[in-house]
């Protein structure tokens, strides 16, 4: 039976958008999942963004309920037997400031998270919105940055960023190569006009070797999103 295990309000999400060769992917793909694509193109996408009011079972932790995370995911579906398909993300790995979240986060869904030294800007000038996220590794600032217009607008269907935002299921890869599913019910997210944005991340020491290539180059594509309240509720088993 379904159950909200979290709440909490995912706010200023930048996304960068890397294309990448699809068997890059394949070892992270559960059973009964299939790689979902943009006009044929597969996408892995950095994301930072801030984690607020936070509620576990629906009761908030003292000193965790504001953070950021910053996130490497690729984008899935699940066919369904009527025909239609669930379309989710799978993390790669997920990065928060405290350890006691990323020992909750592995336990209770045995996602990829690990600990790290985060903060986070955001800063209005001169009609301008600038968002930063940074993440310590191996003694050194990681980051990711955009400047955007102040007003955020409605998404267009069938744009990349609809393509992006519009998955509504998390899934995690078991040992037996089955998956655990979950929803993730928020409104319909609104995004910035960007005017230019910045990556900075080792993507090889962070995420392994076969993400190296993407430290040299300039993201395919990039958004901001407000973000909205989120409500995540535990699924079942794709076996």
């Amino acid at each position: 039976m379904a159950f909200t295990f979290l709440t909490a309000e995912w706010r200023k999400l930048i996304m960068a958008q890397y294309e990448v060769a699809p068997e890059i992917l394949l070892p992270y793909l559960p059973r009964g999942l299939e790689l979902d694509l943009y006009e044929g193109r597969c996408f892995v996408s950095l994301v930072g963004f801030l984690f607020d009011r936070v509620r576990l079972l629906g009761l908030p932790i003292p000193w965790h309920t504001r953070f950021e995370e910053i996130n490497l995911r690729f984008y899935v579906r699940r066919p369904m037997p009527d025909g239609t398909s669930r379309r989710g993300v799978i993390f790669i790995s997920e990065i928060v400031p405290k350890a006691a979240i990323t020992i909750t986060a592995n336990m209770l869904y045995g996602e990829a998270y690990s600990t790290a030294k985060t903060r986070h800007a955001w800063i209005t000038d001169g009609g301008e919105l600038s968002v930063s996220y940074e993440w310590a590794h191996k003694q050194q600032w990681q980051s990711v940055r955009v400047c955007a217009g102040m007003t955020p607008q409605e998404i267009f269907a069938g744009s990349m960023e609809e393509f992006i935002t519009e998955h509504y299921w998390g899934y995690t890869k078991g040992r037996n190569g089955g998956a655990t599913e979950y929803a993730v019910e928020h409104a319909r997210w609104k995004v910035y006009p960007v005017a230019s944005a910045e990556v900075h991340a080792d993507f090889g020491s962070l995420y392994g070797s076969r993400f190296a290539s993407l430290t040299q180059r300039p993201p395919d594509h990039v958004l901001l999103a407000e973000g909205a309240p989120v409500a995540i509720r535990w699924g079942g088993t794709v076996k």
